[in-house]
């Protein structure tokens, strides 16, 4: 059974920064970066930016511990950065808006039975508030940042 969260943020930060962010795991895009403290135990097994990177962490939300291993796409480098694997699907969109960037995290969680109802029940409330916490510190951890090489 399917779940859904999806979150999204109006940053005042470029782009190409916030991309960058996102799809650096070995720099930026862990707990010691702007991952919040939901997550935890992060390994990298292959590469670390960008599409082919293999990593796994641990998120605790609603009391309950799971661990994700991911693999790494980019349909869209620049623009779309994708984690899949362990029952779950993130696709992070960053698009230009202004003098910044509208960025959307949009999760898809697999579970069967009773833990894939209580997900399309709690999900929304369980992750929100830690994608919205994400959200801002990706943007403060970007304005930080100069311009990637």
């Amino acid at each position: 059974m399917k779940a859904t969260v999806s979150a999204e943020r109006l940053m005042h930060a470029p782009p190409d920064v916030i991309y960058h962010c996102i799809a650096d795991y070995r720099e930026h895009h862990r707990p010691d970066g702007f991952l919040p403290p939901a997550f935890s135990d992060f390994e990298i097994a292959r590469g670390g930016v960008g599409a082919g990177t293999q990593l796994s962490w641990v998120v605790e939300a609603g009391g309950r511990r799971r661990t994700v291993k991911a693999t790494i796409s980019e349909p869209e480098p620049g623009h779309t950065l994708v984690e899949t694997g362990s029952g779950i699907e993130t696709v992070f969109t960053v698009e230009p808006s202004g003098d910044g960037a509208r960025v959307r995290f949009d999760t898809v969680i697999d579970d069967a039975g009773l833990q894939g109802l209580l997900n399309r029940l709690f999900v929304g409330r369980i992750l929100g508030p830690i994608y919205a916490d994400e959200l801002r510190r990706l943007e403060d951890y970007a304005k930080a940042h100069p311009q990637p090489a």
